[in-house]
């Protein structure tokens, strides 16, 4: 069960990677991210925020990586100690961004990248429970 947990999450991440990777090429999504605060006239993102949103992406899949680590999906180590700590810090960075996601001007921030951000959060709790 812990395998698809960790599945899960990873998919999830996968789909908020892709958004920002769009978000750091230049897809017209800015209204949906960062509050709709950054979004120029044309829909993008300007430069500062396109290389912080290729930054997340990264961070996203890193954190994907280490959740499959310690749903046993990938590489030896799921009892390692420090996956369980990660997990936990995952969860609060997640429900904190939920939060933020929440008070998003576009509905698609505010609820399709809340709630997956909320799952996120879920998620990680039960794999840091393991």
């Amino acid at each position: 069960m812990i395998e698809g947990l960790a599945i899960a999450a990873c998919v999830l991440l996968l789909l908020a990677a892709a958004f920002q990777l769009a978000l750091g090429a230049g897809a017209p999504w800015a209204a949906a991210a960062y509050g709709g605060r950054a979004a120029q006239p044309d829909g993008r993102l300007p430069s500062r925020h396109r290389a912080a949103s290729l930054a997340t992406a990264v961070v996203l899949v890193a954190i994907g990586w280490l959740l499959l680590l310690r749903g046993g999906v990938v590489g030896t180590a799921s009892e390692n100690s420090a996956l369980t700590v990660a997990c936990w810090a995952f969860a609060a960075l997640f429900a904190v961004n939920t939060l933020g996601n929440l008070a998003g001007r576009h509905p698609l921030e505010r609820w399709g990248m809340g709630a997956l951000t909320a799952c996120l959060t879920v998620l990680c709790v039960l794999l840091a429970l393991g």
